[in-house]
């Protein structure tokens, strides 16, 4: 699994604290959310030029990480 921990970051005074790509304004959510909406990686790249292919696997990578924290906790 890729390491998610170098590319998502939380900082209180950005984004009210979510899990962020690199310090910018780009939310893990906002990358989840265009995925599910049926964006290609590429689509999201062109409207994101900002952003690279790891920072998409590094969410989906940070959202799997959420979810078996939860299975394993639960």
């Amino acid at each position: 699994m890729l390491d998610f921990q170098k590319i998502i970051t939380i900082e209180s005074g950005k984004r009210a604290g979510i899990p962020t790509i690199r310090g910018m304004r780009i939310a893990v959510f906002d990358i989840l959310n265009m995925l599910s909406s049926d964006m290609s990686y590429d689509e999201i790249l062109e409207d994101y030029p900002e952003l690279t292919k790891q920072d998409i696997l590094a969410s989906l990578a940070y959202a799997a990480d959420k979810e078996h924290q939860k299975l394993v906790s639960a």
